[in-house]
C-alpha cells in the first residue's frame, strides 16, 4: 500500500477497528473513521477523520468514502436487543457496499465469521453469508476475513470467562463442552487485514489462532493460568441460558443468547483450514494473568456510553 493512500476504517475507536487503524497509521497511511461514537475518547486524537455513519443518508456516506482507496468492514451487530438488530445491520452494511462502489474505492476487506450459511437458522450467520455474496458479487475487489473468537486486552468473551472463574465457584458448561474454538489475537487479525488492504487478489480467509480448544478445555486452561481452577459441570442448554439471564440482571447486561449457545454447540466456530495468526492465547493469557477478569466487560455499557475510551467501560 502506499504512504499516501487514504483508508477507511469502520469503528477506529472500538475494539478490532483500533488495531487495524493503529496498523494502517504504523505504515503511513492516512485513516478516516465511519462511527456511531464520534465523540468517543480515543488514542488517536486528530490523526483520524471522523464521519458519523449516515446509513440513512446514503449520498452523505458516499461523500465520507469518497477519495479513500480500501474500506475496512468491522461493523456488525452481536446480537438482537430492543435497540438495535441484526437485520438493520445487514441492511446497513449493503447500504454501505453500494456506497463504497459508488465512491471509487478500490478494495473491501470485510470481516465475517466462520462457517457463515444462508441457510442457518441463526441469523448471525445468515446474516454474514448474505453479506459475502453481496460483496462478491459487487464488482469490488475483496478480502473476506472469517475470525471465530477474537481475544485481547478489549475483549468480552474471554475476559468475562475468567471473570466468572474469579468470582463463582463452579463453572457451568453447555452439553459435553466439547465444541471446538480457535481463538485469534486481535492485533494478529489487524495485521492479516492491513496485508489483505494492500492486495488486488479477491480471497476468502479463516482468521483462526494457532490453537484449537474445545470449550470446556478453554475454561479449564484459562481457570489454571490465572490461578482460579473451578470444577466444570455440564448443564442443559436451556439452563445454561436462564443462568446466563440471572447473570446478565445482575451486571446489566446479554451474557450470551440462545443464538450464541446454539452456534457454540454446532461446532461453527472450528474450521479445518491453517492458522492465520501466529500469537497464542495461552501465552497471552499468562501475561495477562494478573487483570484478566478482574473487571465484567459490557457489551451494552460500550453501547449506552458512546463518549468514554471504548477500553474503560
Amino acid at each position: 500500500m502506499k504512504a499516501t493512500e487514504v483508508h477507511v476504517v469502520t469503528g477506529a475507536f472500538g475494539y478490532s477497528g483500533r488495531y487495524i487503524t493503529r496498523r494502517l497509521m504504523d505504515a503511513g497511511v492516512r485513516v478516516r473513521t465511519l462511527t456511531s461514537a464520534p465523540q468517543r475518547a480515543n488514542p488517536f486524537g486528530d490523526d483520524v477523520e471522523v464521519h458519523p455513519y449516515s446509513f440513512d443518508d446514503p449520498a452523505r456516506l458516499v461523500d465520507a468514502l469518497r477519495g479513500a482507496s480500501v474500506l475496512y468492514n468491522t461493523y456488525w451487530i452481536r446480537f438482537n436487543h430492543t435497540r438495535f438488530k441484526q437485520a438493520d445491520a445487514v441492511q446497513n452494511t449493503l447500504t454501505l457496499f453500494d456506497a463504497a462502489r459508488e465512491a471509487g474505492v478500490r478494495r473491501v476487506v470485510h470481516v465475517s465469521i466462520t462457517n457463515p450459511s444462508e441457510d442457518s437458522p441463526l441469523e448471525y450467520f445468515s446474516g454474514k453469508a448474505k453479506l459475502e455474496r453481496s460483496l462478491i458479487e459487487s464488482g469490488l475487489s475483496y478480502a473476506i476475513l472469517r475470525p471465530t473468537v477474537l481475544f485481547g486486552e478489549e475483549d468480552i468473551l474471554i475476559n468475562n470467562i475468567a471473570w466468572i472463574l474469579r468470582r463463582f465457584p463452579v463453572f457451568g458448561v453447555f452439553g459435553d463442552g466439547e465444541y471446538r474454538l480457535q481463538p485469534i489475537f486481535v492485533d494478529d487479525m489487524a495485521e492479516l487485514a492491513a496485508r489483505e488492504g494492500g492486495g488486488t487478489q479477491n480471497c476468502t480467509i479463516d482468521a483462526i489462532g494457532p490453537e484449537t480448544f474445545t470449550y470446556r478445555e478453554l475454561v479449564r486452561t484459562i481457570g489454571e493460568i490465572i490461578g482460579k481452577p473451578r470444577p466444570i459441570v455440564s448443564v442443559p442448554p436451556t439452563v445454561g441460558h436462564l443462568i446466563g439471564i440471572v447473570m446478565g440482571k445482575l451486571v446489566g447486561d446479554v451474557v450470551i443468547t440462545r443464538a450464541e449457545i446454539a452456534g457454540l454447540m454446532a461446532d461453527l466456530l472450528h474450521t479445518d483450514s491453517p492458522p492465520a495468526g501466529e500469537t497464542k492465547l495461552t501465552d497471552w493469557v499468562r501475561v495477562h494473568a494478573g487483570t484478566l477478569g478482574v473487571r465484567y466487560a459490557s457489551e451494552l455499557a460500550r453501547r449506552a456510553d458512546r463518549a468514554s475510551a471504548y477500553e474503560n467501560l
